[in-house]
C-alpha cells in the first residue's frame, strides 16, 4: 500500500510549534514531576525527554550529515527491525539518566532548531530516506516520512503532559495533523479483513480536533474513499484522549473498547481498534 500524492500532509512548518510548546512544558516542571511515571511503560518524564533528544540527534547524524550506523544484529523482518530500535532507545535512556533535566531542555531546543532547518529544507516528492513501515510501505515520500517524525514528536509530548496533567497541544492546529496521519495506517490494518467489494468501514475521531476516515473494500484490497455516509457498514467513534492512546499502544484494543462507540457490523469495527502508527 502507498500513500498518494494528492493527500499529501504538511506538517514540516509544525516542528518550531511543538518544540516550543516542548521547551516551555519541560522548563515548568518541578523536580517531582520530572520523575513522574508515564504510559510509556517503565519511561519517566525524564526518560522521554531523553528519548526526543536521541531522536533529533539521531535525525541530525543519520539523515542530515549521513553518519551511517551499522546494525550490530541481523535485520531480517519488521519484527527484528523493531527489537533493534527498542534496543536502541532503551540503550541512551539509561545513558542519559547522567544527565540533568536543564542540560536535556538545553539540548532539545537546540538540536530541536536544527532538526526543523532539516525538515523544512527536504523535498516532500522525493523518496525518503526511511519508509513508514507501520504504513505498509517499503519506500515512502519525504512528506509522509517528515508527517511520521511530527506524529513521534507529538505523541511523546502527549505522554508527558498526560503523566503531569498539563494539556496544550490537543488543538486543531496540532492535534489534527497527527491523527491524520495516524490514520494513513488504516487501509494497512484492515489488509487481512475479509469483506464483500464495497464494504466501507468509517473511524471518527470526535470533537472540533478531529475528523472522519473512510475506507472501501475493492477487489484486491481496503483503500481510502471519499465521504459515503448512505452506505456505511461499520461506523467507530473514538474520543481525541483514547484514540492517540489506543494507536500508540497505550492503551490496548480491549481497554479501549468500552469507550470507544461502534455502530453497524461490531466484528468489523472493532478491527479498527487493533491499529498501531507506532513502530511496535
Amino acid at each position: 500500500m502507498n500513500t498518494t500524492e494528492t493527500n499529501i500532509i504538511h506538517t514540516a512548518h509544525l516542528f518550531p510549534l511543538l518544540d516550543q510548546q516542548l521547551i516551555a512544558l519541560l522548563k515548568s516542571l518541578s523536580a517531582a514531576e520530572w520523575n513522574q511515571p508515564t504510559i510509556a511503560k517503565l519511561w519517566t518524564v525524564k526518560d522521554i525527554a531523553a528519548h526526543l533528544l536521541d531522536t533529533n540527534l539521531r535525525t541530525l547524524s543519520l539523515a542530515r550529515d549521513q553518519h551511517s550506523l551499522s546494525p550490530d544484529t541481523a535485520i531480517n523482518n519488521y519484527s527484528d527491525l523493531v527489537g533493534y530500535l527498542n534496543q536502541l532507545n532503551a540503550d541512551w535512556v539509561k545513558a542519559a539518566k547522567r544527565l540533568s533535566p536543564q542540560l536535556i531542555t538545553d539540548l532539545l531546543e537546540y538540536s530541536g532548531n536544527q532538526c526543523s532547518a532539516y525538515w523544512q529544507q527536504l523535498d516532500i516528492h522525493a523518496d525518503a530516506v526511511f519508509s513508514v513501515a507501520w504504513a505498509g510501505e517499503q519506500v515512502s515520500k519525504n512528506w509522509f516520512h517528515i508527517a511520521r517524525e511530527y506524529t513521534e514528536k507529538f505523541i511523546h509530548q502527549q505522554q508527558i503532559r498526560d503523566a503531569v496533567n498539563k494539556q496544550g497541544i490537543v488543538t486543531k492546529e496540532l492535534f489534527y495533523p497527527f491523527i491524520q496521519t495516524f490514520m494513513q495506517a488504516l487501509p494497512y490494518t484492515y489488509r487481512n479483513t475479509e469483506a464483500e467489494e464495497g464494504t466501507v468501514v468509517k473511524v471518527t475521531i470526535s470533537t472540533d480536533v478531529g475528523g472522519s476516515w473512510f475506507i472501501v473494500k475493492t477487489k484486491n484490497n481496503w483503500v481510502f474513499t471519499t465521504n459515503n455516509n448512505d452506505s456505511i457498514t461499520a461506523h467507530i467513534s473514538i474520543d481525541p484522549q483514547t484514540a492517540w492512546k489506543l494507536f500508540s499502544k497505550g492503551l490496548s484494543a480491549s481497554q479501549a473498547r468500552p469507550l470507544v462507540v461502534i455502530e453497524g457490523d461490531e466484528e468489523l469495527g472493532a478491527t479498527a481498534l487493533t491499529m498501531i502508527s507506532v513502530m511496535a
